[in-house]
């Protein structure tokens, strides 16, 4: 199992004047960060690579459908012709960062609603688009982890049945899922179950405490969780998503209208806390 925290708290452009961020999770006991992938050029992430190699961090990427002119699930061939584009962009990117694993929900514009629930010519549409796209990944040796996310940010998968109905239906080794405990908190009747039943797919984790915060300050049920994860045979990415309002659009599209913590240092050091104790006790 790796402990990783992602760059979202600060920043979508991970760059040197966030050095000293990075050289403080390695010291706090991190084994990597998850980087964003918003803008740039994959040289960009080519840098920001070296930058992680000399701190010994690894990493993943993030990355979200940010416009309608490129969501999967549009009629408009040429939509989804961007939506494919851009998706391969975003695993050059991954790919020049050293990241092989692409975590997010890339399977609708988010925030982004159709007024109801996702029609069987959807599910077509992303089809298409995941697999063309998951063959330029799987090429590029990167895994796309799809998130189920909650009701008011999407429509398109909100549960891990429902996500894991849709990647089984793509049948593409490099299109995988990934757990969120933030959003199975709010969308799962057994949020611990919604992994258990659906392990096999779910190749990456984030860490999210119910209110966005420090996990181990909420009521997710946290050792639950680690000895769910753990019995299951999970060994890779347990990786801390936390939000604050650095970011006035990025707080805007996830809904953060109050600061969940004193500081972002709270955050890390006390969220590594709850990861680290509670892996080893499950």
């Amino acid at each position: 199992m790796k402990i990783g925290f992602c760059m979202l708290l600060w920043t979508t452009s991970v760059s040197e004047e966030h050095y000293p961020i990075l050289e403080d999770l390695k010291a706090t006991g991190y084994d990597g960060v998850e980087v964003p992938v918003f803008g740039g050029v994959p040289e960009d992430y080519v840098k920001i690579g070296k930058m992680l190699d000399e701190l010994e961090l690894q990493r993943t990427a993030i990355s979200v459908i940010p416009s309608l002119d490129k969501n999967p699930l549009s009629g408009d061939p040429d939509t989804r012709q961007a939506s494919v584009d851009y998706l391969n962009w975003v695993v050059d990117c991954a790919a020049a960062l050293g990241a092989t694993t692409i975590a997010g929900p890339l399977h609708q514009t988010l925030g982004e609603f159709s007024g109801s629930a996702p029609t069987a010519d959807e599910f077509d549409r992303a089809r298409h688009v995941h697999t063309r796209v998951g063959d330029h990944a799987r090429n590029s040796g990167v895994t796309i982890a799809l998130e189920a996310i909650n009701r008011f940010e999407s429509y398109f998968a909100n549960t891990m049945s429902q996500l894991d109905d849709y990647v089984e239906s793509v049948g593409h080794p490099a299109i995988k899922t990934m757990y969120d405990t933030f959003h199975a908190n709010l969308e799962e009747a057994d949020p611990v179950a919604a992994f258990s039943k659906h392990k096999d797919n779910v190749v990456h984790v984030h860490i999210s405490e119910n209110d966005r915060g420090v996990p181990g300050r909420g009521h997710v049920p946290w050792q639950d969780t680690f000895t769910a994860l753990k019995s299951s045979g999970y060994d890779q990415w347990l990786t801390i998503e936390s939000f604050g309002r650095a970011l006035p659009e990025l707080a805007a599209a996830t809904r953060v209208w109050r600061d969940f913590a004193e500081s972002a240092e709270a955050v890390y050091r006390e969220g590594y806390q709850t990861i680290r104790n509670g892996w080893d006790q499950a």
